[in-house]
């Protein structure tokens, strides 16, 4: 009598840490999943350097930036990972994809950011920017139909900047997981949304238009709280260019009138 009650005891208990087991071998697996899930609708930032990979193949080349801006030192996938990876450090390359789309070559670059709290030599690379480069330079009003995965929003309200080198448009509302990839002091502090910013290395003319040409598009997260607060002086205020209201404006700005003259009198 006191052995059947002794194994369904631990039958039950068995049972119960099967359960548990698996609870947490399924919740293991669903956080993975959202992980592995990109921050914003570009579907891109965020993405772990595997997952990337898995979805745009092995890249055609990877790249290093050398101390000079926008320097590069180019290498074949085969060179990278059996020699150079460990010479320059795998977070320093970036992973390359050039396309032909009409008569214009499409290069994107992937800018990686590693997660030092994992305490590995190769600590895992996550997606923190990616570079599109157009040759030769393209209208901004090509851009939606030579990158898919650029959907500027057309609402004239939607915060757009411009410098004298580039136009930055923000895009939705921000991501919480966001700051993991963001290197601004403070980010903690801040909301982080997606955001395009279109580069021109002609400058960007007084009087922009949807002709203006774009060298370089870089898809990122920026803060517009940062852009109010700390930014002010370099970044003015302007119509989304991809706005109704925007695309209604003349090709050219409109006549400048001389000023009337005011008479002078003497005291």
């Amino acid at each position: 009598m006191t052995f059947f009650p002794f194994i369904c005891k631990n039958f039950f208990r068995t049972l119960v840490l099967g359960f548990f087991i698996s609870g947490v071998i399924t919740s293991s697996c669903f956080i993975r999943n959202v992980q592995a899930e990109p921050y914003f609708e570009d579907g891109y930032l965020g993405l772990t350097q595997e997952e990337l990979r898995e979805k745009l193949g092995i890249p055609m080349a990877v790249r290093s930036r050398k101390a000079a801006l926008r320097v590069f030192s180019y290498y074949s996938f085969q060179e990278w990972e059996k020699y150079f990876k460990n010479l320059v450090s795998p977070e320093n390359g970036e992973d390359v994809y050039t396309f032909k789309r009409g008569e214009t070559s499409v290069r994107y670059s992937f800018v990686y950011t590693p997660d030092l709290n994992e305490g590995k030599d190769f600590p895992t690379l996550y997606v923190q920017r990616c570079e599109i480069e157009f040759t030769p330079a393209v209208p901004i009003e090509s851009i939606p139909s030579l990158v898919p995965e650029f959907i500027p929003s057309s609402e004239g309200a939607t915060p757009a900047f411009r410098s004298n080198l580039w136009v930055l448009i923000f895009k939705g509302p921000p991501a919480p997981e966001t700051p993991f990839i963001v290197k601004e002091q403070g980010k903690e502090k801040f909301s982080w949304s997606l955001a395009y910013q279109m580069f021109s290395v002609n400058g960007i003319p007084d009087y922009l238009t949807l002709h203006t040409p774009i060298d370089r598009l870089e898809i990122t997260a920026q803060s517009l709280q940062v852009v109010k607060a700390r930014q002010r002086l370099t970044h003015e205020p302007i119509l989304n260019p991809f706005s109704q209201e925007f695309a209604k404006r003349p090709d050219s700005p409109p006549p400048h009138r001389k000023a009337i003259p005011l008479p002078h009198y003497e005291d």
